[in-house]
């Protein structure tokens, strides 16, 4: 099997200097120091025509805000990646209206050779941006912030932490919230005892098969309470099935009504 080559992830921004911010400690700052990614923040301004620099005018047909011209936006995707963009390119550009990050979208962007993402700004960009590029709009959640590039740490961070290597021995995205559609369970670590809470019993039994079926109950039944739509979207194993009757939720088609009553 061949080795897998560097993630590249270049963002395009007005401000340069919010990266790598946060993206330089911890877990995507190992990453990053391994060279199992790169990357680099790249100013929009660079690929202005004007004196002034200029990345943004006001809208046409009126309306609050400024928007992101095509000019620079396009001209700096096509410079950064040359005239032949290597095979499983990327271009993502931040925006309330793009594809929700989730799990399963953060496990298909790890698996890109080249990542350019764009950061928004203002009232947003010109729609053409995202026709003459084929790029791809994407969003972290239902909110609005002052910018991208918030929103492409986010991205960043969710797609370096899946790479080989990137959380090493002492750690795994495996039973991570979301990992196998279902939110992680509480944990628990020293001391046994907590003013007055301990910690529960099948975690000290030292039984693997205990512990196992205990971190799943846990996982159904956090699921169940807060987020049924998870569970609703869920194929139950017979397991699963068994483990949802012995805690009394609701299973089967109807199981999200019976969960709001």
């Amino acid at each position: 099997m061949a080795e897998r080559q560097e993630l590249k992830i270049s963002v395009l921004t007005a401000f340069p200097g919010m990266f790598p911010g946060p993206l330089g400690e911890s877990v995507p700052g190992r990453i990053l120091a391994s060279g199992a990614a790169s990357l680099e923040a790249i100013d929009l301004r660079r690929f202005t025509q004007d004196r002034h620099r200029s990345v943004d005018d006001a809208p046409y047909g009126g309306g609050g805000g400024m928007v992101l011209m095509p000019g620079p936006v396009v001209d700096g995707v096509r410079q950064t990646l040359g005239p032949t963009p290597a095979d499983g390119t990327r271009i993502l550009v931040l925006s309330p209206q793009g594809r929700l990050l989730d799990h399963d979208f953060a496990v298909e962007l790890s698996l890109a050779s080249r990542l350019v993402m764009v950061c928004g700004r203002y009232k947003g960009y010109d729609a053409r941006i995202i026709d003459v590029l084929g790029a791809e709009e994407i969003s972290v959640g239902d909110y609005v912030l002052s910018g991208g590039e918030l929103g492409a740490m986010v991205v960043i961070d969710s797609i370096l932490r899946l790479l080989p290597g990137a959380l090493g021995n002492f750690d795994s995205a495996e039973g991570d919230s979301f990992y196998e559609g279902l939110l992680e369970g509480p944990v628990y670590t020293r001391p046994q005892i907590y003013e007055g809470r301990e910690v529960p019993a099948a975690l000290l039994s030292g039984n693997h098969a205990e512990i196992r079926r205990w971190k799943l109950e846990q996982a159904l039944r956090i699921t169940g309470a807060r987020r049924p739509d998870l569970l609703a979207r869920r194929e139950l194993s017979d397991e699963e099935e068994r483990l949802m009757q012995s805690m009394g939720l609701a299973t089967g088609e109807n199981s999200g009504q019976e969960r709001e009553k």
